[in-house]
């Protein structure tokens, strides 16, 4: 149970921890998609001069999404939920944090199992369908994907904002940090000790910060799932807990396997007792 005096830890993720769980993004060999740039769909613009190409191009995303799940490095983060009081803040519109267990989740460019009405956001509805030009909401009006496209204000940046501004702990996972505003939040994390970046290339350099600026950053180059390990393995024994290890790791594994099995072949409670007991040996 978690108390007021949990240290707050903050996780800013991007899409390079999504597409280790294969979730591609729709490009081809040429970055296009149906030879357009994702980045000129993914924009207000585009939904004024072609709402069904755009909606076409997020069926395919929502398609996809169904395929694929949280990965080691979503369970992980969920697993620190465990001895710090966490909030993961996410440039992702996937619900794979979710899934693996996260309940605090700021979705800064919106969500993709969510749509809402063309010019109001302030009510949204399960994506449950396709969507297609002629689909109304409750009040007539077209509706749409629950995302913030380029050309729109992101409403939960000041939201974001505060929460890093108090984070004791900082996460940075799988982002490039060229997207602006998102990005600036790294900015923000100046009570923070320790931070740590988790990346495949060392993107810090591209919020213009020189070497002085690094001095208090933990770098760890390479897959989300393999340094995401590394930094809760270190938070943990930190306070003292690495048996919390071998719990959320127990706890990963019952996920994992109920999320493979087919609703024919439930799991059993002598299954599921199992699979709990193994993680407390």
């Amino acid at each position: 149970m978690k108390t007021p005096r949990q240290p707050s830890l903050v996780v800013f993720t991007g899409a390079g921890i999504s597409a280790e769980s294969g979730l591609a993004t729709f490009r081809d060999a040429n970055g296009l998609w149906n030879n357009h740039r994702p980045e000129d769909l993914a924009s207000i613009q585009a939904w004024r001069r072609d709402p069904a190409l755009v909606l076409e191009f997020y069926n395919q995303r929502w398609a996809q999404l169904q395929t694929v799940q949280p990965n080691s490095a979503h369970y992980a983060i969920a697993g620190l939920d465990q001895a710090y009081d966490v909030t993961v803040i996410t440039q992702n519109v996937d619900d794979l944090h979710e899934r693996a267990g996260s309940t605090k989740i700021v979705h800064l460019h919106g969500e993709l199992m969510k749509v809402c009405e063309q010019h109001d956001k302030g009510a949204t509805y399960p994506y449950a369908k396709p969507l297609k030009v002629g689909d109304l909401g409750p009040t007539g009006r077209q509706l749409r994907p629950f995302i913030v496209w380029f050309g729109e204000e992101v409403p939960l940046m000041p939201l974001a904002q505060e929460i890093v501004s108090r984070a004791v702990v900082f996460i940075v996972i799988g982002t490039s940090l060229n997207v602006y505003p998102a990005a600036s939040l790294v900015h923000d994390a100046r009570r923070a000790s320790p931070k740590f970046l988790v990346n495949k290339e060392h993107s810090l350099g591209n919020l213009g910060l020189d070497r002085d600026g690094f001095e208090d950053w933990t770098v760890l180059i390479g897959p989300a799932t393999v340094g995401m390990a590394d930094v809760k393995r270190s938070l943990l024994t930190k306070l003292g807990t690495p048996d919390l290890l071998d719990r959320s790791q127990a706890v990963q594994e019952v996920l994992r396997h109920m999320q493979d099995r087919t609703p024919s072949l439930p799991v059993s409670d002598a299954e599921l007792k199992g699979l709990i007991e193994k993680g407390r040996d």
